[in-house]
C-alpha cells in the first residue's frame, strides 16, 4: 500500500468491557445494559483508496468473512447511501484484533471506514449522524465512531464519555470465536442485574459481565482462560467474549505473566488508550488541509 498510489492508511482501536450488566429486555427483543468501554492501543489498519466509478472493493480482508458480510465494506455502502455520492473505494483489512473475541474488531473497522470516508468524500456529515448510521450497522459502532472510553447505557448506544486512569491489561485470545447473538438469546442468561451509577462504578461497586457464564458453558476453553489468568489477577470476559482480561500492575508484570500463558493462546500486553488513535489521524489530516 504506497501512499503514492493514493492509499491513505486509519486506525481502527480495540476496547474491552470493563463490566457488563443485562439489566432488561425490551419488547423488541433487544437488551437493555450497562457498560463501560475502555479503548485500547491494540487496532486493526483500515486502508483505503479512493475510485471515481462509485464501486466498494475489498481488497484484503478476512478470508473467512465474504466481503459482502464485511462490516467495513457495508459502513462504505450505507455511507453512499446517506449522502448519494458517486465516489467508491478500495478497502485493505489488516487485522491485528482476535475476531469474535470481544474487542469490537468489526465494529472498529466499520466506524473507521465511516469517519475516514466521509472525510475524503467530502460529505461531512458530523459525528452525531455518522453514529446514528453506526447504529444501523451494530449496537458498538457509534463507541469507535465518536472515539472516546464510554459508559454506555440502552443498547450500548447511549454514551458519556469517561476518563479512567491508565491501565495495563494482559489480554488472552484462547482461540474460538463467539457468536453474540446465541449467548444474548441463552433462556439461562441473567437479564435483571440492578442498575448501578457511574458513581457507584468509579467509587469500586461490585460489577460482573452477565454473559460470561453463558459463554463459559458453551466454551470451556474461555473457562479455563480465565481461571489461569485468575491465578495472578482478577479476571473477566470483555464482551460476549471469547477473550479475557486482567488488568496488570505494570507492563514488566504483564509480560512475564504472557510468557508464561500456556502455548495454545495468544497472550497479548495492551494499553488503555481513553481517546482513540483515530481522532489523531483525523486531526492530523485536518491540519495538513
Amino acid at each position: 500500500m504506497d501512499p503514492i498510489e493514493g492509499w491513505t492508511h486509519w486506525p481502527a482501536p480495540a476496547k474491552l468491557n470493563l463490566f457488563l450488566h443485562v439489566v432488561g429486555r425490551r419488547a423488541d427483543g433487544y437488551h437493555e445494559l450497562q457498560t463501560v468501554f475502555r479503548l485500547l492501543d491494540l487496532s486493526d489498519r483500515i486502508g483505503i483508496r479512493m475510485r471515481d466509478d462509485g464501486e466498494i472493493v475489498r481488497v484484503e480482508g478476512m478470508p473467512e468473512v465474504p466481503a459482502e458480510q464485511d462490516l467495513a465494506v457495508r459502513a462504505a455502502r450505507a455511507l453512499q447511501a446517506a449522502t448519494g455520492t458517486r465516489l467508491g473505494a478500495d478497502l485493505w483489512i489488516s487485522k491485528c484484533i482476535p475476531a469474535g473475541g470481544g474487542l469490537g474488531g468489526g465494529s472498529s473497522d466499520a466506524a473507521t471506514v465511516l469517519r475516514a470516508l466521509d472525510r475524503m468524500w467530502g460529505c461531512d456529515l458530523g459525528v452525531d449522524r455518522l453514529a446514528e448510521l453506526g447504529l444501523t450497522l451494530g449496537a458498538d459502532v457509534p463507541l469507535f465512531v465518536r472515539g472516546t472510553s464510554a459508559w454506555a447505557e440502552g443498547v450500548g448506544e447511549r454514551l458519556q464519555a469517561i476518563e479512567l486512569p491508565p491501565q495495563v491489561y494482559l489480554l488472552l485470545d484462547p482461540g474460538v470465536r463467539v457468536a453474540t447473538g446465541p449467548v444474548f438469546q441463552a433462556p439461562e442468561l441473567t437479564r435483571d442485574t440492578p442498575r448501578t451509577t457511574i458513581a457507584g462504578f468509579l467509587m469500586g461497586d461490585a460489577t460482573r459481565n452477565d454473559l460470561e457464564p453463558v459463554v463459559c458453558r458453551r466454551y470451556p476453553v474461555v473457562a479455563a482462560a480465565i481461571e489461569w489468568l485468575g491465578g495472578f489477577a482478577s479476571a473477566r470476559l470483555t464482551g460476549s467474549g471469547g477473550c479475557v482480561f486482567a488488568a496488570i500492575p505494570d507492563r514488566p508484570t504483564a509480560e512475564h505473566l504472557a510468557r508464561r500463558c500456556p502455548p495454545a493462546w495468544r497472550a497479548i500486553v495492551v494499553q488503555s488508550c481513553d481517546r482513540s488513535q483515530l481522532l489523531d489521524r483525523l486531526e492530523h489530516e485536518t491540519a495538513l488541509r
